[in-house]
């Protein structure tokens, strides 16, 4: 038996300044759709904000190496020198012209991948992080399965044109909301410039971020730009305002710096930032067998959202629980869930989790 608890709910703060709940429609394995597709997600809560052929499948061109990127982060020793060899020298498309036997370390080159677009940069790193790029496309599909973007499919580090090669608005924004949090990648992507060894050469290359963002929209922080035939031109953006961190992704969109400042200015005036539930307080108690007894539930992590007027006077939430504990259970189980809705509309669910270890026992 299960009790469900439906409470009016109050904001416990507003900031001036939010995991939310998005339907995944099923994908197909035919060719993506070459229409524009275009997505505005909280980074926080991954709540989507605004969507538009968020589930489509897209090529996305360099916006490729956002997974590239965190994947050699968090595999890879940043401080480590990588010998550049013929094999990943000459490659197609945008370059920093690197040359066979040269030294750069791990985040020069990470560097030359984010601000520079360098197709070498990441075949150079893909190769460095796990011997070659077939096995390091298998870890960017294990990290993307992680973080939730199963909807995609990535063949290389690059995001040169493979028909095998794609992702969706949805999957981008959850990979990017993803990585921005990472501060080794946020102070490379931020970076309007930066200067890295040439080592074969007596100077250092200056490298220009291709991201107008960064100057031309407040806030800015990021991320990446790409372009191929296929894919169109694609761009995904991380901007920050009073507390509010928003990623825009739009892929085959022309205009894309302008749609995506239009879209981040329409979603940072109409959402505001508003703390609804503290983690750690008692939310519920749940019966012990049979026994006078009572487990509390709590929630391990607040809950922010981004909400509209009209949402705040709308909320209610949902407690989802047992009407009795009959098992043992440890400290931190998971025991329910809370849902947070605006009207009809599921906006937010989180997990709960009993407080103390529990254990069964007859009589009182």
């Amino acid at each position: 038996m299960k009790k469900i608890k439906i409470l009016a709910l109050s904001l416990i703060l507003c900031l001036t300044t939010g995991i939310s709940f998005s339907g995944l429609k099923k994908v197909s394995a035919d060719t993506p759709s070459y229409g524009t597709a275009e997505i505005v997600m909280e980074v926080g809560s991954k709540r989507v904000l605004f969507g538009n052929n968020i589930h489509d499948k897209k090529y996305m061109a360099s916006t490729t190496k956002i997974l590239t990127a965190i994947v050699i982060i968090e595999n890879c020793d940043l401080s480590e020198t990588v010998t550049v060899t013929d094999k990943t020298v000459g490659v197609e498309g945008s370059s920093i012209y690197l040359q066979a036997g040269e030294k750069l370390t791990v985040k020069e080159l990470l560097y030359g991948l984010m601000l520079r677009s360098g197709n070498d940069c990441a075949e150079t790193l893909a190769v460095y992080c796990s011997g070659s790029i077939e096995k390091f496309a298998e870890l960017m599909n294990q990290t993307a399965a992680r973080i939730g973007a199963t909807e995609s499919h990535f063949v290389n580090p690059h995001g040169l044109h493979d028909d095998m090669h794609y992702t969706t608005a949805y999957d981008l924004a959850l990979i990017s909301c993803y990585a921005i949090r990472n501060e080794n990648f946020k102070e490379i992507v931020s970076s309007k410039t930066a200067d890295i060894s040439f080592s074969t050469q007596n100077y250092r290359r200056h490298l220009i971020n291709k991201n107008k963002m960064l100057k031309e929209f407040e806030g800015s922080d990021g991320i990446k730009t790409g372009y191929t035939k296929k894919a169109g031109r694609c761009l995904v953006s991380s901007c920050e305002r009073n507390g509010m961190h928003l990623v825009c992704v739009v892929l085959n969109c022309p205009p894309m710096f302008e749609r995506s400042k239009s879209l981040l200015t329409d979603c940072f005036e109409r959402y505001e930032r508003c703390k609804i539930a503290e983690s750690d307080n008692i939310v519920d108690f749940i019966k012990i067998g049979d026994t006078e007894r009572t487990c509390g539930v709590y929630l391990k992590e607040d809950v922010i959202l981004p909400l509209t007027e009209d949402e705040k006077n709308a909320l209610k939430t949902v407690y989802e629980l047992p009407s009795v504990i009959t098992e043992p259970k440890k400290k931190d189980s998971l025991i329910g869930f809370i849902r947070i809705y605006s009207g009809n509309n599921l906006i937010f669910e989180e997990k709960l989790f009993t407080i103390i270890d529990v254990e069964i026992t007859e009589g009182k």
